[in-house]
């Protein structure tokens, strides 16, 4: 068994990967593209501070930041927009391609590294919480997210159903983490109709009785609902809080829903017949995500004017209305962890 450090900066770090790179030209920083670390020199400088009850070690973790300049102040000079596609991109292609998803994609578990072409290297760590979805789920899955962007009530209601999952419109919310605007928002219509002609305390008492039916209408059969849910979507709301930290680069929804319809294309567990049709599909689908790319550049816009934080902070913001309509009042953020 052997072991090294992984070099790399922490997707927490945004001045470390925005920053200007001072490592050379046509370098790239250390452990990148699967180059072996270099050696450690014998005058090389180690950080050897420790807290007074850590456990000590002889060897300690060796200084290779000199790509940051004598400053320090240097970083990879990547973008955040290729970065955060690149993630979005890896965990979609978890989901709907290989069907092996890693459900704890949080800051601390991905590192940027800088390849000597200056485009950033996505390294994820911490493979301990993993499911494994069946094939047909995951195609089952990949429609589902597809008709979710494309407003195809009808698949909705049919692959939600068997599911055991009752009132489509809440789940698909659930899922896509903002108000779905394609069902019939019934559930909703009837909480929020019991508000009218009652004092606030009131209102709060229903609301949150009603809240609670709600969520047991929406788990009709919880013996046909697939487990993989339940981890898939902490997936979904770590890489949604992951882009909304680093300013929302990149349209996390769209590219989600390109690689479900890519999926759907590339399956080998469909016929021939089969993928011709989804290929036709896919094209019809990606004039659709048209409206998406719409949504994204008016928060873009509203954020370089300093009216908005990006649109993974519109979406949180919709969340917080929607959640009120259900009596759960949000004291933090929606997508924290």
């Amino acid at each position: 068994m052997t072991a090294e450090w992984i070099e790399g900066v922490r997707l927490w770090d945004k001045e470390g990967i925005t920053n200007s790179w001072k490592g050379g030209w046509r370098s790239g920083s250390p452990g990148a593209g699967g180059n072996l670390l270099p050696p450690i020199p014998k005058d090389a400088e180690v950080d050897t501070h420790v807290p007074e009850d850590a456990t000590q070690y002889e060897c300690f973790k060796p200084d290779r930041n000199s790509w940051r300049g004598d400053d320090r102040k240097g970083g990879l000079g990547v973008s955040l927009k290729t970065t955060m596609n690149t993630i979005v991109d890896l965990f979609s292609a978890q989901m709907f391609l290989w069907g092996a998803v890693h459900c704890d994609p949080h800051p601390g578990n991905i590192f940027i590294r800088r390849l000597p072409n200056g485009q950033p290297e996505v390294v994820l760590i911490d493979h301990g919480l993993y499911i494994r979805m069946d094939p047909k789920f995951r195609l089952q899955y990949s429609e589902f997210w597809k008709s979710l962007l494309a407003f195809d009530n009808d698949k909705i209601e049919e692959i939600v159903s068997s599911w055991g999952v009752k009132h489509a419109d809440i789940f698909a919310s659930a899922t896509l983490m903002r108000p779905y605007q394609g069902g019939d928002n019934s559930v909703a219509a009837v909480l929020k109709s019991e508000r009218k002609g009652k004092d606030q305390a009131e209102r709060a008492f229903e609301m949150q009785a009603k809240g609670r039916d709600a969520i047991k209408l929406i788990l009709g059969d919880d013996a046909k609902f697939p487990r993989e849910l339940l981890f898939i979507g902490r997936n979904l709301r770590i890489v949604q809080g992951n882009n909304q930290f680093l300013g929302s680069p990149v349209n996390r929804i769209k590219i989600t829903g390109l690689w479900a319809s890519r999926a759907l294309i590339e399956s080998k567990d469909l016929s021939v017949s089969q993928r011709w049709k989804n290929w036709v599909n896919h094209l019809r689908f990606r004039c659709v995500l048209a409206l998406s790319d719409a949504v994204f550049f008016w928060s873009k816009i509203k954020q370089l004017v300093g009216v908005g934080g990006g649109m993974e902070d519109d979406i949180e913001a919709h969340m917080r209305v929607m959640a009120k309509d259900f009596g759960v009042e949000l004291n933090h953020g929606v997508f924290e962890g």
